[in-house]
């Protein structure tokens, strides 16, 4: 099972997919435009990649089709198989055993999972906790070399349902049940998360915390010093948006500085 050391996530927000209201064929082109952003983040020495199903708004509630499930897992399988660099995947809203599938199948690295334990009001409706069927269902499908890191206190979510549960204690629950990795966010993708509660989490629990929004070329340091990995997704984009395309210079500048 991978390992986390300070390592630097960068995430492709794939185009698009097959069934979804903006997905605009051919599919062919979005292989390669996943496969080019995944060689930009190489070269510029990104230490892993994860792939996303951003664009395929408005998301479904743990149900996505099968062409979506195919879709993703022939994207994680060609940037895998093509550059050796270690991925990732998550597939929104909520399906983790689907993600957890295309994993399996494309010798995928790790999973994002969302809804993982306690439950909240997401975007797309209420999600209750996973954790129990996922890991039965890893078990079942012999994908245990399969990491599987997990949100708490979700972006884009409601949690007054657990509003007398802080950050804590759900990172502590996580780990209980199992996740290989607990992650911290913002309200929103793009937003920086509590430094405190990174500190609060990192203090309480001994598997690894990543950050998952809000990476900034100001903040890395910071958050490195009390992390265990940094996903960037928003940065690395013209503009700083995560829907614009991947900004090779804004990767390099960033990758330099953590280096050092």
């Amino acid at each position: 099972m991978i390992k986390l050391n300070k390592n630097i996530i960068g995430m492709i927000h794939v185009n698009p997919l097959p069934g979804t209201p903006l997905y605009k064929p051919a599919f062919k082109d979005t292989i390669k435009k996943a496969l080019k952003e995944a060689l930009i983040y190489k070269n510029c020495g990104i230490d892993m990649v994860a792939i996303e199903n951003m664009h395929d708004t408005p998301y479904l509630n743990r149900n996505v089709g099968a062409e979506i499930i195919a879709s993703m897992a022939i994207i994680g399988y060609e940037i895998k198989n093509k550059y050796s660099i270690p991925c990732g995947i998550q597939i929104l809203a909520g399906a983790n055993k689907e993600a957890l599938a295309c994993a399996m199948t494309a010798d995928l690295d790790f999973i994002r999972a969302e809804g993982f334990v306690f439950s909240h009001i997401a975007d797309e409706g209420l999600m209750n906790s996973c954790a129990g069927e996922l890991l039965r269902y890893r078990k079942t499908i012999e994908a245990e070399n399969v990491a599987i890191f997990t949100d708490i206190k979700k972006k884009h979510s409601s949690h007054s349902i657990t509003q007398d549960t802080d950050i804590s204690e759900t990172a502590k629950a996580a780990e209980f049940f199992r996740s290989d990795g607990v992650i911290v966010t913002g309200t929103s993708t793009g937003s920086q998360a509590d430094i405190n509660e990174i500190k609060s989490v990192k203090q309480n629990v001994n598997i690894p915390v990543l950050v998952g929004s809000g990476i900034t070329l100001d903040n890395a340091k910071k958050y490195l010093e009390f992390s265990d990995a940094l996903i960037v997704g928003s940065w690395f984009k013209y503009e700083g948006k995560w829907q614009n395309e991947i900004e090779i210079d804004r990767v390099k500048e960033f990758m330099n500085y953590v280096k050092k």
